[in-house]
């Protein structure tokens, strides 16, 4: 359930995402904000000026989130951001610990905006293959044997 309080930071998201493009960048932008509804990081996109396809907001403030904040607090913590996280994200969030999403956009209404959002290529993937020489390094990691 979204409340005001959710509101209002989302709505600094939305902010951050028109600052985005006004400096160039696309428009996307987010925010970690703790327990206790404190701002901790900002982030806006910058895959154009960094040239960088991986400099989403998101997945900035989950690395962030990793690097910065112990477990408990992670959970704690939500993420206020303009748009729908994609699949990429998606995954830096889960494993960042990160305990909420809120989003201004689906990735629904935002193909429906640009239609150019949704016209990804799919990327061939082939496997598995070779598991008795793969798993060696997973099991050593895992394992110890």
């Amino acid at each position: 359930m979204i409340t005001e309080a959710d509101e209002i930071l989302l709505r600094r998201a939305v902010a951050i995402a028109a600052r985005a493009v006004a400096q160039g960048d696309a428009p996307y932008g987010s925010l970690l904000a703790g327990p206790d509804g404190e701002i901790l990081a900002e982030a806006r996109n910058t895959v154009r000026r960094d040239k960088d396809i991986t400099a989403h907001p998101e997945l900035k403030l989950a690395r962030w989130a990793a690097r910065e904040l112990d477990p408990d607090t992670a959970a704690r913590t939500t993420m206020y951001t303009s748009c729908q996280p994609c699949g990429m994200c998606t995954g830096g969030l889960v494993r960042s610990g990160i305990g909420r999403v809120v989003y201004a956009l689906s990735t629904e209404q935002l193909v429906a905006l640009n239609p150019e959002s949704g016209a990804w290529p799919t990327v061939t993937q082939e496997g598995p293959a070779l598991y008795d020489e793969a798993r060696l390094a997973i099991e050593t990691y895992y394992h110890g044997s």
